[in-house]
């Protein structure tokens, strides 16, 4: 080889080294896997002066698989960022019938043995076959000559893909000739370079699509703990995403300045997808707490249970006064009576345990003169509980059988003392807000049934809204990398409101940012819109637009945010995906937004 495609004064190998410290540089900062690959094989090219090449990935199933491919003379790209799919199927490594392997092909060959094949002219050489570039060859008019293949090792030494040139060119008359073997060894070192940015980048997207799939399981978990709220932190990323994407789009004030990276595209992902893990730490009969008395059973079996026995003992009563002599009719009368006002009294308080409507005092009141009706047990309550149970019954004196108790109670031993080891040093050191209760719980039964609205005590719905606090207290725990640090800030401000009386830090609007700002909204309208919820009947599309607005009104949520939310169909686009037919009603969105 007399010729060489370096054959230029300043193309000396002080300015290769050099050129290969700059693209060593280039490729390790390269994180699109399609640019990437596409500068290894351009660089490589441009360093041997080659007319054209192609850049094999290893599959797991030993194939060598065309990621990108260029000829300059005949225009010709695929593959890498030019969207173009290259027709032509795999080279195997190894014979899919025999389990040979196949060294009749040169970039299969390179692959096995890890050695680079330098070939002056492919229509003369014999050790391989190249049959498939002079059918290409002939349909084209194109004369592949010259090939430098090189295989790409990583710091291993695997070899996961082959790098392979085509006709090297003179750089003066463009005449196609070999591939100088002094270029070689630096073609080989950009391989290695190459081969471990490939690596690295494979490395870091596996990473990635690890920590996705460990945040849909935490979020999958979550919903799959309990049914009345599954699909909450699959819906939330998704109406994010959308809101997020209009911001970011829109030319108005407050939206002109702000977008968002493609760094910034994945922190708020993940931050959305992260929003409730805090949830992990809530009991399921909190969260799906449909009845008052409820807790990981409804009590009211226990109670009807006792009226029962109290119907009983009146039946009993008024027998053993007829045997006694006692007028019949006179007796009967107030046996019906008594039956009655028993009926109506569990009647009132069965209604009292759903929690459908407010309790006023005089209803209070009713609870509290029921639960002085008496009945007597015979039995020894602390059989047979567990160990947790007899030690909160143990706080009481051991009453002498039988024993005279009330139809409703509130019992020391209805007190779940809180664990002060549970409750995180964050909620004094993070800056939270929320009131923690005395207690950890308290199951008592006139206390729960005179619940005041819904269902959940002062204990229960702090338990529930402790879950920001833990997932503040779990993201900030996590070792972020730069490009993650906001999650936490993301995830963890959707109860904020914007006048500063939300939770569980009282932030105002400009102590949050607009993703933030954002997942508020998104997490407002997934819940009132949501349909796999059996405690509460799914809101329409209207009636949820006008509670958000009176939010807007009240400072609640971020008024331009709102606004943008309707004005960019957002509201509808996420209602036409995910709610139901019924609920999807016409919206004036003109009512709600400021011309």
């Amino acid at each position: 080889m007399t010729d060489t495609a370096h054959t230029t004064p300043g193309d000396d190998t002080a300015e290769r080294f050099r050129r290969l410290i700059e693209i060593g540089i280039s490729l390790s900062a390269e994180r699109d896997h399609d640019r990437l690959m596409e500068t290894i094989l351009l660089e490589a090219k441009d360093m041997c002066n080659a007319d054209g090449g192609t850049l094999y990935l290893r599959t797991e199933d030993d194939c060598l698989k065309f990621e990108i491919m260029r000829t300059d003379s005949l225009n010709l790209a695929k593959g890498g960022t030019t969207g173009e799919a290259i027709p032509f199927p795999p080279v195997r490594i190894y014979d899919a019938e025999t389990g040979k392997a196949n060294h009749k092909n040169i970039a299969s060959h390179a692959a096995l043995t890890g050695e680079s094949v330098n070939i002056p002219d492919a229509y003369v050489a014999e050790e391989f076959d190249f049959s498939g570039p002079k059918k290409f060859d002939e349909g084209t008019g194109y004369r592949s000559k010259s090939f430098l293949t090189v295989p790409l090792k990583n710091h291993e030494g695997d070899v996961i893909g082959v790098l392979q040139l085509l006709n090297a060119q003179d750089r003066e008359t463009g005449e196609v000739i070999p591939f100088a073997s002094e270029i070689q060894p630096f073609v080989e070192a950009l391989a290695s370079q190459a081969a471990v940015a490939l690596d690295n980048e494979r490395l870091l997207s596996a990473q990635r699509t690890l920590l996705d799939s460990f945040i849909r399981l935490i979020a999958s978990a979550i919903d799959a703990k309990s049914p009345y709220t599954g699909g909450h932190c699959q819906r939330v990323p998704e109406l994010t995403r959308m809101l997020a994407e209009a911001a970011c789009r829109s030319a108005d004030t407050p939206f002109a300045d702000f977008d968002l990276t493609a760094a910034e595209w994945y922190e708020l992902h993940i931050a959305s997808w992260l929003h409730d893990c805090g949830k992990v730490t809530t009991p399921e009969y909190v969260v799906d707490k449909a009845t008052k008395l409820e807790t990981l059973y409804d009590r009211i079996h226990e109670i009807r249970t006792r009226f029962e026995l109290v119907k009983r003992d009146a039946v009993i009563g008024y027998l053993k006064a007829l045997l006694d002599g006692g007028d019949a009719e006179t007796l009967r009368r107030d046996l019906e009576e008594k039956l009655a006002e028993l009926d109506d009294d569990f009647a009132f308080i069965a209604e009292c345990n759903i929690g459908s409507e407010a309790m006023a005092p005089a209803k209070e009141e009713r609870v509290k003169r029921i639960a002085e009706i008496t009945w007597a047990r015979t039995l020894d309550d602390r059989l047979g509980v567990g160990p947790a149970e007899r030690l909160r019954k143990d706080r009481s004196p051991t009453p002498t059988l039988p024993v005279e108790e009330t139809l409703l109670s509130d019992k020391g031993e209805h007190i779940i003392h809180r664990d002060t080891t549970t409750i995180d040093a964050g909620h004094d050191a993070g800056g939270f807000k929320l009131v923690v209760p005395e207690h950890e719980y308290n199951l008592g039964e006139i206390y729960n049934l005179c619940i005041s609205k819904g269902t959940l005590t002062e204990e229960e719905r702090f338990k529930i809204n402790d879950h920001i606090v833990q997932t503040i207290v779990m993201l900030e725990r996590l070792p972020f990398p730069k490009h993650l640090q906001r999650v936490p800030e993301f995830a963890c401000g959707h109860h904020e409101k914007m006048d500063g009386t939300g939770y569980p830090r009282g932030l105002r609007t400009e102590d949050m940012s607009i993703p933030a700002r954002i997942m508020a909204i998104a997490d407002i309208f997934e819940a009132l819109t949501a349909t796999d919820r059996p405690y509460k009947k799914a809101k329409k599309l209207s009636e949820s637009v006008r509670i958000m607005h009176a939010m807007k009104e009240n400072q609640h949520i971020d008024g331009d945010l709102f606004e943008l939310f309707l004005a960019s169909g957002i509201y509808k686009e996420y209602a036409e995906k995910f709610l139901e037919p019924a609920q999807i009603d016409d919206v004036a969105v003109e009512q709600y937004v400021d011309p």
